[in-house]
């Protein structure tokens, strides 16, 4: 019994002794700390006894709500409108397919996270084909399905959609860039280097904006297509220029050594640089790959500055009504809390990948 309880009371010790000398050494840091907590609780029980004790949660009691405007959060703005926010305009009778095609890019994306598929023929496979029963699902107009066009889409599915589009297309040039980038014929490195630093150097929103209205105006008409189609390739040459240096600064990483034993084993080019290079650029580029992914998602709600129903201008359009528009505090909390879940899951498995793979240990 006492070899028992004596492993149990040392492992506290070191623990208690540490809280002590950091944060009660002196009657100041004790009264500092003290007060800071009690602050922190205060702040945790507010927003406890606003959006849980006190709160409404059942749908259409907007009434109930309204008549009690200094209580707690009204999330039957959320249960009531939740659709308009997953699908903005998207037909009612057909949201189901919405839904579906969601779920399966959140299933290619979680079958990514497999080891299995972390090769250069599996990997892009598995997101041509999510990304393709995505288009079939929205779009429809074959195998039986009402055909829904892209202005009638809108919600989390075209947040998802624009992020999808934009990795499908962006990676690939992305490694384009960086290996033009490096050629060792001048003319073409600069040439990519001068590309690569004005676009750059210009906001994104002023790129979107150039290829929603601008683009037009200088393109043959077959070349025009749709607006959301133009935007997704500007924000795809957009993500490939901010890619490619990072593509890059992972290849300079590598020591010269990797490439010449690979000439002298007589590899030509691009067996140098499919199955030496671009793996080892690709794993000393990991943090700066995943935090890329994370700003890409996060800023597909530009979009809605130039007309699109995203997520974001979903939960406007939500709590904008006479109805609701005093709950609009309620509604951006649940937008912030979609972008949480896919934001913080995508930064979580980019840790797991880093100390799974040593990224980063000094």
């Amino acid at each position: 019994m006492t070899a028992s309880v004596m492993p149990a009371a040392l492992s506290r010790q070191p623990v208690l002794g540490v809280l002590k000398k950091k944060y009660f050494a002196t009657r100041l840091d004790a009264a500092v700390t003290v007060l800071f907590a009690a602050f922190i609780a205060w702040i945790v029980w507010s927003l406890v006894n606003w959006g849980v004790l006190d709160a409404v949660f059942g749908p259409n009691q907007g009434d109930v709500c309204r008549e009690d405007l200094e209580g707690g959060a009204c999330w039957s703005v959320v249960s009531t409108r939740w659709r308009i926010v997953l699908f903005g305009l998207y037909p009612f009778e057909e949201q189901w397919r919405s839904g579906i095609a969601c779920i399966a890019m959140v299933v290619v994306a979680i079958l990514s996270c497999i080891p299995w598929f972390w090769s250069a023929r599996r990997l892009p496979v598995l997101w041509v084909v999510g990304f393709a029963t995505f288009y079939v699902l929205m779009r429809g107009g074959f195998l039986g399905l009402a055909e829904v066009t892209e202005q009638n889409w809108g919600g989390l599915s075209l947040t998802i959609f624009i992020f999808a589009a934009v990795s499908l297309l962006g990676m690939p040039l992305a490694i384009i860039f960086a290996l033009l980038r490096r050629s060792k014929l001048p003319w073409i490195a600069r040439t990519m280097a001068l590309v690569i630093d004005t676009i750059r150097s210009l906001p994104l929103l002023t790129i979107m904006f150039t290829f929603a209205i601008v683009m037009p105006f200088v393109l043959p008409d077959w070349a025009i297509g749709d607006k959301l189609y133009r935007v997704i390739v500007g924000y795809a040459l957009f993500f490939a220029c901010y890619q490619a240096e990072i593509i890059r600064g992972g290849m300079q990483a590598l020591p010269n050594g990797q490439e010449e034993a690979a000439k002298a084993l007589g590899l030509g080019y691009w067996h140098r640089i499919g199955y030496i290079i671009l793996p080892q650029a690709f794993r000393n580029a990991l943090p700066p790959t995943i935090n890329q992914f994370v700003i890409t998602f996060k800023e597909t709600s530009l979009v809605t500055i130039i007309g699109f129903f995203d997520v974001m201008a979903s939960g406007r359009a939500a709590s904008g009504t006479a109805e609701w528009n005093f709950a609009v505090v309620e509604m951006y909390v649940f937008v912030a809390l979609i972008f949480y879940v896919f934001v913080f899951s995508l930064s979580r498995y980019g840790a797991y990948l880093e100390r799974r793979l040593g990224v980063g240990r000094r």
